[in-house]
């Protein structure tokens, strides 16, 4: 068995036991560095510390806890609010501000997850009021992050736009984060309209029941009572717990309760919107530009550091950071060369695409998307750079592919849906998670394949 193989397998088995475990894979990935580059490689513990990526580090440390301020200071209740009160009586237009919602704040830099866990327990609730699907409304909230997270000022966009570098296309930055958006915005569409029909359907078999029967829902939400004229089962619909009908129109009982827009939130999206000036036009650094900003939001009101530096994902910091770190091991002894050499041995570079789409869709479904990605980028580079294929197109495919499987309970993203379940519901979400997962791993990656590689639309 050869040594890069050995050195694979070690990072497979990361991966594995910090899928099916408690154990952080990041952490193994950083031991396992220092073992087989130190054991079996003959580099130096100096030349394992090198492989550290500082500067994405300081990208998920700034990031976070600027939007761990975002949240605590109030200032994502506020923009929740100024969305219920947009929405007035009209559902459609929640799941639609939920989905800008959330993509607005990972295209300002922050981490996926972060802005799920931000926006998830205020559009859930929201769709609850509105008669929504907990499932449809979920699926939304993370199409929406993923819509964004492209964004050059997010980790995933820095690390897409770093294969376009290495494929010479860093003039594609916009096109990458413009493609991913589109994309993932008809996704969200149909997962909604989809899950929305299925709970209509259902609840049409389930047939109609008497007014205050109790209502199940389907997917994780609370139960609430249901009007005339619905339905209740082990599938039935969720119904708008506090809506009324006054001539002939259906209408919310209660308002949104008023969330005030106070000087510390008005500064924090002064705040926001300064990252987008600092990253995209001035060029700086985006976790140095995080940092700046959670300073100065910092300064005016201490009470959130504390907190904030508390509620920051360090578990998923150390899980990126390590899983990067082995990756710049691999790629100093030879083994990403090697990986590199037996792809291009494949002898077409648009079938090697569309074989490594699918193995980000599966890899990622398990483990964090941003260390899968980091994985990936150094055996993407040489497919992108064929002149018979557009290097934006090929990032595009991986990227989409990578991430829309994000939705998978045994990834952050979809556990933090799972964190939505009421406990009697958790199997029944869990398996809804996981088989629009398996969907998106079967279609995705050959779809978007098609439109990128193959069409160039890229």
């Amino acid at each position: 068995m050869s040594l890069s193989l050995i050195a694979f397998l070690v990072l497979v088995a990361a991966f594995a036991v910090g899928s099916f475990t408690k154990i952080n894979a990041g952490l193994l990935a950083t031991i396992a560095a220092f073992g087989v580059g130190t054991l079996l490689a003959g580099m130096s513990v100096k030349d394992v510390i090198g492989q550290f990526p500082a500067g994405l580090f300081f990208i998920l440390v700034g990031a976070t806890l600027l939007f761990a301020i975002v949240r605590i200071n109030g200032t994502i209740d506020l923009l929740a609010y100024w969305a219920e009160r947009l929405a007035g009586n009209r559902r459609v237009l929640v799941p639609v501000l939920m989905f800008l919602l959330t993509a607005a704040l990972a295209s300002a830099g922050a981490f996926t997850p972060a802005a799920i866990a931000i926006v998830a327990p205020v559009g859930l609730a929201l769709g609850m009021r509105f008669g929504i699907s907990t499932l449809a409304m979920g699926l939304v909230i993370v199409q929406g992050a993923n819509a964004g997270a492209f964004s050059p000022v997010n980790p995933f966009g820095v690390l897409g736009n770093k294969m376009l570098d290495g494929a010479g296309a860093s003039d594609g930055s916009f096109k990458l984060y413009a493609y991913c958006f589109v994309f993932n915005a008809a996704l969200a569409v149909i997962a909604y309209v989809l899950v929305q029909a299925i709970v209509k359907r259902r609840a049409a078999k389930a047939g109609p029941i008497g007014d205050g029967a109790p209502a199940i829902a389907i997917d994780g939400g609370a139960s609430a009572p249901s009007p005339k004229g619905t339905a209740g089962s082990g599938v039935a619909v969720l119904t708008a717990p506090a809506q009324t009908s006054v001539a002939g129109q259906s209408t919310l009982a209660s308002g949104p309760a008023k969330v005030a827009a106070t000087p510390m939130r008005i500064l924090t999206l002064a705040g926001i919107a300064s990252l987008l000036v600092l990253t995209t036009v001035l060029g700086l650094d985006v976790g140095v530009a995080s940092l700046v900003i959670a300073g100065v939001l910092i300064i005016p009101d201490s009470n959130v550091q504390k907190p904030a530096l508390e509620s920051m994902p360090w578990s998923a910091i150390i899980l990126v950071t390590g899983i990067v770190t082995y990756v710049g091991m691999l790629e100093k002894m030879g083994a990403l060369k090697e990986l590199q050499e037996g792809i291009a041995g494949l002898g077409n570079s648009s079938i090697a695409a569309l074989i490594a789409s699918y193995v980000v869709a599966i890899v990622s479904a398990f483990a964090s998307t941003t260390g899968t990605l980091g994985v990936i980028s150094p055996v993407i580079e040489p497919i992108a750079m064929d002149p018979l294929l557009s290097p934006i197109g090929v990032v595009t495919a991986i990227a989409i592919s990578s991430s829309v499987v994000d939705v998978s309970p045994m990834s952050t993203s979809g556990a933090l849906l799972m964190a939505s379940a009421q406990p009697k519901d958790e199997r029944m979400f869990f398996r809804a998670l996981l088989l629009w997962a398996i969907a998106m791993i079967g279609v995705v990656p050959l779809l978007v394949w098609f439109l990128f590689v193959q069409l160039g639309l890229g």
